[in-house]
């Protein structure tokens, strides 16, 4: 009896190259979006130039805070935003826009209709988004 061992199919073989050629693809693709990343972490380091303070306010609607933001840069800045609200219905949107808005330098632009554990979120051109959580006690 003849007991050669058998060869793989050219099929195989086939399969084979494919597949070390679709892996090496993925090499060169890694160093390529690396280059990438450096621009988008220089905008995220540039943080927006506001300082923020809370009011407590009365209210029958029962959101009793207002966020005031002020403008520290000695620019005026293009501004939008969103209100991510902490306590939803199931027919509201979870997130309320804010409509833009141009704060001029050394000027307070206030937020009101604000909750316990609203978060606010702001942004604008070549900056990095801020993130602020309404506070439960003042």
């Amino acid at each position: 009896m003849n007991s050669s061992p058998s060869r793989p199919s050219r099929s195989v073989f086939r399969s084979l190259v494919a597949f070390a050629c679709a892996s090496s693809l993925a090499f060169a693709i890694v160093p390529a979006l690396s280059a990438v990343e450096p621009t988008l972490a220089a905008r995220a380091d540039k943080a927006l130039p506001l300082s923020h303070t809370f009011e407590k306010v009365e209210s029958t609607e029962g959101k009793p805070f207002v966020l005031n933001l002020r403008n520290d840069s000695n620019a005026s800045l293009k501004l939008s935003g969103k209100v991510l609200l902490s306590v939803v219905n199931h027919a509201m949107d979870k997130a309320r826009p804010l409509p833009e808005h141009t704060l001029e330098a050394g000027k307070t632009w206030s937020i009101p209709g604000l909750t316990a554990d609203d978060k606010v979120i702001i942004s604008s051109a070549g900056y990095a988004d801020l993130e602020i959580r309404v506070p439960f006690k003042l």
